[in-house]
């Protein structure tokens, strides 16, 4: 066997390892990509997750979140008194309903008309409720208070269709229908290697979460947060450059594409 017969085995076989590395490595195995698995069956498994309570009464206050907040009284007049807006403390009147926002300072403080500052550090939405309801008793002998938070949102950025600040259609939204409205999660996005951060009283905190097992569900990171960022990681076949488009084709093609321009040198 001569030496250019040798090199042209050599040749073939090289580009045979490189196109089978490359098939393997794009191909993303079910249990990467699968939500809501049992891993139980799986060796030294141990749930990592612990169960959960309602995120409306955990998620507390912060500087920069707004509120909406309005008064009702059985006397109308005085309602709307107490419902004034002005541009001074922060606080403006939506279109129909008659909320108000009101901005939370530095300070943890917002800035009532007539009553003055209403302090709500450590506070959840139910527990600001009563703090203002609190400070309107001087002044009102019955009141009743509506109070939302109006700054509901959250972040998704990294390996989703539509990434992006998300608007919080309602009080609560599983992690599921978080990434639902960013799109879902694009195939090549490390689902077992979700990274949260969350804002919380004791500062920023990061977690990592495996939404594909199933006992997320009931834990203490199934419902999002106002203000949380969620960040899907690549997998390292998008890192090479391989996209989704990728497919068992292109490596057919490439493979021919090869062994033409073996059989010409040759």
């Amino acid at each position: 066997m001569t030496t250019n017969m040798l090199l042209h085995i050599s040749k073939n076989r090289f580009l045979v390892f490189i196109l089978f590395i490359v098939f393997f490595s794009s191909c993303i195995p079910q249990k990467e990509t699968v939500y809501l698995q049992d891993h139980s069956n799986k060796k030294d498994y141990k749930n990592p997750y612990k169960p959960y309570t309602s995120i409306t009464d955990k998620y507390f206050l912060k500087p920069n979140d707004y509120l909406y907040i309005h008064v009702r009284t059985p006397d109308s007049k005085l309602s709307e008194f107490f419902n004034q807006t002005s541009t001074t403390n922060g606080s403006t009147n939506t279109q129909n309903n008659k909320f108000f926002y009101y901005l939370i300072d530095d300070s943890m403080n917002i800035d009532f008309p007539y009553v003055g500052k209403i302090n709500l550090k450590g506070c959840n939405i139910f527990m600001a409720k009563d703090t203002v309801k609190k400070a309107l008793k001087p002044f009102l002998k019955e009141a009743d208070l509506i109070v939302k938070l109006a700054t509901n949102f959250f972040t998704v950025l990294g390996e989703v269709r539509n990434p992006g600040v998300i608007n919080m259609n309602k009080d609560q939204i599983t992690i599921f229908e978080a990434f639902a409205m960013a799109g879902d999660i694009r195939p090549f996005g490390k689902k077992k290697q979700i990274k949260l951060v969350r804002q919380t009283l004791q500062g920023e905190k990061t977690y990592l979460i495996d939404i594909t097992d199933k006992n997320i569900v009931n834990s203490e990171f199934y419902y999002i947060y106002p203000n949380d960022l969620l960040y899907v990681r690549p997998m390292k076949a998008k890192m090479w450059g391989i996209g989704e488009s990728f497919s068992i084709g292109i490596i057919t093609s490439v493979l021919a594409l090869g062994l033409t321009l073996s059989t010409f040198i040759k």
